[in-house]
């Protein structure tokens, strides 16, 4: 198994025997479809192109509205139109999750940096500000990477080893222990 792409549905629980309760997020793996296989004497590497959530109207160019490439091992083979599925998460106990975080617009330090705040009484007007930010004549500019307000989230953000705790094939539902970057319904690419 190389990877399989999906979509965020949401968050539940799942209670175990013992009464212990596991927050999982939960995502849906409808089959994906293989579109290219790259080979090493084509392309230099093998690696399989899968695509996600077939559009309503096709075109000649365009079939999928997602498409993502995953490298794979020299010895495993596959077809172009094959149908890779959640199944292929069945013996699989740790994955790598990728998705885009939600996005919180404009944003000043406080939020973005968790920067300290000023003193709130007394005449003070220094509340939210970011205080000082450098020299004065020279350099004369700004360092760059300084921390200042912004534009926060919409990152993509990788977790490692993240626990699969449910597995429903028939449904095709995938659900990882803990909570997962993106918003509901936010495209989720799962690898080994």
């Amino acid at each position: 198994m190389s990877g399989i792409i999906g979509k965020k549905i949401g968050m539940t629980r799942l209670i175990q025997d013992d009464g212990r309760v596991i927050p999982i997020t939960v995502i849906h793996c409808e089959p994906n479809e293989v579109t290219q296989i790259k080979t090493v004497e084509k392309d230099g590497y093998p690696a399989i192109v899968l695509g996600f959530s077939k559009l309503k109207k096709p075109t000649k160019t365009k079939k999928f509205a997602h498409l993502k490439e995953f490298r794979i091992s020299a010895d495993e083979t596959f077809n172009k139109g094959d149908a890779i599925t959640c199944e292929s998460l069945k013996d699989v106990e740790l994955v790598t999750v990728m998705g885009v975080s939600k996005g919180k617009g404009f944003q000043g330090v406080i939020k973005r940096h968790n920067f300290a705040c000023g003193p709130m009484s007394h005449g003070s007007h220094h509340h939210r500000e970011p205080g000082s930010i450098g020299a004065r004549a020279k350099p004369g500019r700004v360092e760059k990477g300084k921390k200042l307000p912004g534009h926060m989230g919409t990152g993509q953000i990788t977790l490692n080893k993240v626990k699969v705790a449910y597995l429903d094939t028939e449904k095709n539902l995938v659900g990882l222990k803990g909570a997962v970057p993106g918003s509901k319904g936010g495209l989720i690419i799962i690898t080994k």
